[in-house]
């Protein structure tokens, strides 16, 4: 597994918060889904809410 940064921003309320989030993932696709996946699991936000800006290996 390789260990990926995501930054990028979620709704929340009227305005955007930023976030960074480090994912063990295999690649940049499923570390993505993974993000929409704690994101509505935890938070209940929708995938249209969250705004991902970049994606870094580390």
């Amino acid at each position: 597994m390789k260990n990926f940064i995501v930054k990028g921003k979620f709704k929340a309320g009227k305005s955007w918060a930023n976030f960074t989030k480090q994912i063990a993932s295999q690649n940049e696709k499923n570390a993505t889904d993974k993000v929409y996946s704690v994101f509505g699991s935890k938070h209940g936000i929708k995938r249209r809410e969250i705004k991902i800006e970049s994606i870094v290996e580390m």
